[in-house]
């Protein structure tokens, strides 16, 4: 297994990738879309070691900065949600151009959102590795924008008045700091208006893994209500829970080694 750093051209700058690449020949290819800002950077330990483990099995794995995200380039304040979803284009292009077989897209909290609006827009139907899954868009932003009063250790009623704020200014089109991190408009709307719905008559199987306590067997109710959107459309979905913290938000970097297992034997199904 080896990993390799580089960058690719795109019309908005060079995006930073590190691909890991198998012993022998793939078996298949991995493109990883990646969570939302403090969330990306508390969860690449985890991912960098999955990566390996996955690449150690035989499969060829990309991971993509985003445009204004890591070490590539442009700047978060500038970058739009179509931006993102080009990336990720310009990645799964990477990937077909080296390797055959089977094709997965892998993805962790918000990066289920950019996948499920890169697939409608597309005409690829990998099968899908879903950590942690994020269903809605609206939520997952709103939840961000609180941090701002939290931040500022704001009473309920100023943290209310302060979120109106921060939306009435990206309304406007200005770009707001949230956290340490400069949102824009047009990625805000984007996101906002994002939601994890897969094309009509999907065909590769999903895979739903979800942190929780030991012992705990029943996904989450929001991760149930996904499923069962999902099979209702006919997809093949499995859902499990997987013991171990929340990684991408505790404060101490965690990486909980079941997860990788739980990935592998996910990975291993899609050869059957």
């Amino acid at each position: 297994m080896a990993r390799e750093a580089f960058f690719l051209d795109s019309p908005r700058g060079r995006r930073f990738c590190i691909a890991s690449r198998p012993p022998g020949q793939a078996l298949g290819t991995i493109l990883y879309a990646p969570p939302f800002a403090e969330e990306m950077n508390k969860s690449r330990r985890m991912a960098a070691l999955a990566a390996r483990a996955f690449a150690a099995r035989g499969w060829l794995v990309l991971q993509p900065d985003l445009m204004g995200c890591g070490d590539s380039e442009g700047e978060l304040a500038e970058a739009r949600w179509q931006d993102w979803l080009d990336d990720l284009q310009l990645a799964w292009d990477w990937l077909c151009a080296r390797a055959g077989g089977i094709r997965v897209v892998w993805s962790l909290r918000a990066g289920s959102l950019l996948a499920a609006d890169w697939l409608r827009a597309s005409a690829e139907a990998p099968a899908l590795l879903l950590w942690q899954p994020v269903s809605g868009g609206r939520q997952h932003l709103t939840q961000f924008l609180r941090l701002r009063g939290a931040a500022d250790m704001l009473a309920e009623a100023d943290a209310q008045a302060s979120m109106k704020a921060v939306r009435a200014g990206l309304e406007r089109g200005e770009c707001v700091e949230i956290a340490g991190y400069t949102l824009s408009p047009l990625l805000a709307r984007g996101m906002e208006t994002s939601a994890f719905e897969l094309p009509a008559g999907y065909i590769s199987p999903v895979v739903l893994l979800e942190m929780g306590a030991e012992g705990r067997t029943e996904l989450s109710p929001a991760l149930l209500a996904l499923r069962g959107r999902l099979e209702a459309a006919g997809v093949a979905v499995q859902g499990h829970v997987v013991p171990g913290a929340a990684f991408w938000q505790t404060q101490e970097i965690e990486a909980p080694p079941a997860l990788v297992d739980h990935s592998l034997d996910a990975l291993n199904g899609l050869r059957a």
